[in-house]
């Protein structure tokens, strides 16, 4: 996916398994957000930063949603832990990284293995996709300001 498309309406199940679809945010820019991993440092950074800044974010016309490859269990538990006020859906069928393009090879010590790269795609109210903040670019204890500038 790329600046100019527009993103697929269905985007997956959530914690709770209900159906996520960009139709069903209508009037708002939606800010989905891809991370490797629940409960790691930096993935609980991003996801506290959305949090404390959730309001602000909401009263500029965004709403959140997260993604990552872990069950809906896994999400349960993060969202509870953090107190997260946004959904995570749960790609443990990887389709939604994969239409995305945000999965691939990663390494760490050396070693390569599949992953998700963390990325942030910012879709209009029509359901374009109008920016998308790059795995480099993404900062983690600072993306609510990232993504309204």
């Amino acid at each position: 996916m790329n600046v100019g498309d527009k993103a697929p309406d269905f985007l997956g199940l959530n914690e709770k398994g209900e159906e996520i679809r960009l139709s069903n945010y209508k009037g708002k820019k939606v800010v989905l957000y891809f991370y490797p991993k629940d409960m790691t440092s930096g993935c609980t950074a991003q996801a506290c930063n959305l949090r404390d800044n959730y309001e602000t974010l909401q009263n500029a016309g965004y709403e959140i949603i997260g993604a990552s490859i872990q069950d809906a269990k896994s999400h349960q538990k993060f969202i509870e832990k953090n107190n997260l006020p946004f959904t995570i859906i749960a790609d443990t069928e990887q389709k939604l990284v994969q239409e995305f393009g945000v999965w691939g090879e990663k390494s760490m010590y050396g070693r390569k293995y599949m992953g998700t790269f963390r990325t942030t795609f910012i879709i209009n109210e029509e359901g374009v996709i109008e920016r998308i903040i790059s795995p480099k670019e993404v900062k983690t204890k600072d993306h609510a300001a990232q993504i309204l500038k």
